[in-house]
């Protein structure tokens, strides 16, 4: 097995976006003077919207697994539908492009 892993909040963006609430890094890195420069996650590496050119990339390198996290209100673990979609596009074109059936 070749592959990779992420974090929601270093990749994903789209922090206003399909029903996404503040995280707790969201909060730290809008408080002035927290971060270097005052960055934000709030593009990240945009992930949220270049998940498929991102797939094809993982097919490109050969990978056959991706760890990904599920983004949601820690407080209630709950995801949103339209989060909920997003998911399942990602999952869907896993299967298509990288990832083994276990």
């Amino acid at each position: 097995m070749w592959g990779t892993a992420t974090a929601a909040y270093q990749i994903e963006g789209a922090v206003t976006e399909d029903g996404r609430k503040p995280s707790i890094w969201d909060t730290f890195s809008h408080t002035p003077g927290r971060t270097r420069d005052n960055a934000t996650g709030d593009v990240a590496d945009d992930h949220y919207h270049r998940w498929s050119s991102d797939l094809d990339l993982m097919k490109s390198l050969g990978l056959t697994g991706y760890r990904f996290p599920v983004r949601g209100r820690a407080s209630c673990r709950t995801v949103s539908a339209r989060r909920t979609r997003f998911y399942k596009r990602l999952v869907d074109g896993l299967h298509q492009r990288v990832s083994r059936r276990w």
